[in-house]
């Protein structure tokens, strides 16, 4: 039926008009009113495109996807993204001084852009073999003072600044509870007031060397139920963080406030029942509660069934920013076309109210 409606119309057209089999071609010119609006319609299209590749980049600028290898940087970066992670799948060659490096993509595309890795030390240290070896955030702990930790971290943000990364997702502020083992000798300290102190050592060793670092993991993962990487995970109640998951948070913060912070993917009863990186009061809780002024970026929302059991990448990346997310973080493969689109309309959405 809707391949025949073209010539039902015509017949009736020509049943009502008595048209002949031959149209009759005008030779007069179009008026200068239908001239006139024509022109002004395409002005008007052409302007409508532009707004909507304004709020693309407006959006794609806010994005840190990952990057697998040269070719796959290239492409979100002309894309338009802000950021790219390096996951310790990545292609080496990211981080070497050839043509399929970092920094050369940074002379080819003559703009700057984040380059971010996950560097704490111990068990969480992409290519250790290039960037080098450091011993995990809890031996820093037990083994050195706070001034020869900032030296420590002032060294691995020299290696990780030669390699083209400006942005380290370290330290970690958790307090060990001792109960997981995702957290471990990944923090600092079991108590909660050196944990914030060596933190904010490493932090400001990293900013030495040209590093952003990144407190993590907000609100607090160390007491948590479980694993994010692996399902669902909730703090203690809200009321019992002020005195123990905070700490570190407001410890570090102001001796170094140039640094970010990560928000985790744990429900925090008192909150509600949304991940805190996809929470709209867990942001309000850091702004607020820690006077966080600096930019928020979001735990990897690709790769941990925490977030991707429930959403895809861009229905995640646009709940996190529509909660307050400077940043969206993810390593999964996903289409960078679509991952925009959906942020955009989340950017389009608050710049209209």
């Amino acid at each position: 039926m809707r391949k025949a409606m073209p010539a039902l119309l015509l017949s009736a057209t020509c049943a009502l008009s008595a048209c002949s089999e031959e149209p009759v071609l005008s030779d007069a010119p179009p008026s200068e009113t239908s001239a006139a609006a024509s022109s002004a319609a395409s002005g008007d299209a052409a302007e409508h495109d532009a707004a909507l590749e304004g709020v693309r980049a407006r959006a794609a600028v806010k994005l840190m996807p990952p990057a697998l290898n040269y070719e796959d940087a290239r492409a979100k970066l002309e894309a338009g993204v802000g950021g790219l992670f390096i996951p310790s799948w990545a292609d080496p060659e990211l981080l070497s001084d050839g043509p399929r490096g970092v920094n050369a993509l940074r002379e080819e595309m003559g703009r700057d852009f984040e380059v971010s890795i996950d560097f704490e030390g111990g068990r969480v240290q992409r290519f250790s073999e290039i960037l080098g070896d450091y011993p995990s955030p809890r031996a820093m702990a037990e083994g050195h003072s706070p001034e020869e930790v900032e030296a420590l971290a002032t060294e691995i943000g020299q290696s990780l600044r030669a390699h083209g990364v400006t942005v380290d997702f370290a330290p970690v502020l958790d307090v060990d509870g001792g109960d997981l083992e995702v957290v471990g000798d990944r923090a600092f300290s079991t108590d909660p007031q050196a944990a914030g102190e060596y933190g904010a050592a490493f932090a400001r060793g990293l900013q030495a060397a040209g590093v952003k670092a990144v407190f993590k993991h907000f609100p607090g993962h160390g007491r948590a139920s479980g694993d994010t990487h692996l399902g669902e995970a909730v703090t203690p109640p809200l009321e019992e963080l002020y005195g123990h998951e905070f700490v570190p948070f407001h410890t570090a913060i102001p001796q170094a406030p140039e640094a970010a912070l990560m928000m985790g993917h744990l429900v925090v009863p008192g909150l509600g029942d949304e991940p805190a990186s996809l929470n709209p009061r867990a942001y309000q809780l850091a702004r607020e509660e820690l006077g966080f002024e600096g930019t928020i970026y979001t735990d990897d929302l690709g790769g941990m069934a925490s977030i991707s059991e429930n959403f895809s990448v861009p229905e995640a990346v646009a709940a996190a920013l529509t909660a307050g997310a400077d940043m969206p973080l993810w390593s999964t493969d996903d289409d960078i076309n679509a991952v925009i689109d959906a942020a955009a309309d989340v950017v389009a959405q608050q710049e209209g109210d």
